[in-house]
């Protein structure tokens, strides 16, 4: 347990970042399921409405540093080649 003052806030802060970081990893992999549901449907809106929000939710991530840009392109570019197969 730390004893300096200093080292209490920090693991106070790395409480609420790690509560708020995987919050956003719960966000993602929901979307990424609705996601995978939706390419099995025909209805090429609701994929498309389901991209735009795997989209939305991993450019915040990104905006907060919660994943690495590398990440997100790559998770992005395979969803679209998901897309561009059916």
């Amino acid at each position: 347990m730390a004893n300096h003052t200093s080292a209490k806030k920090r693991n106070r802060q790395n409480k609420v970042r790690n509560t708020v970081n995987s919050q956003y990893l719960s966000k993602l992999r929901t979307a990424l399921n609705k996601f995978n549901a939706t390419l099995d449907s025909k209805n090429n809106k609701e994929i498309i409405n389901s991209y735009s929000s795997v989209n939305s939710i991993m450019a915040k991530a990104l905006k907060k540093g919660i994943f690495k840009k590398e990440y997100i392109s790559r998770k992005l570019s395979s969803l679209s080649k998901k897309i561009s197969k059916k």
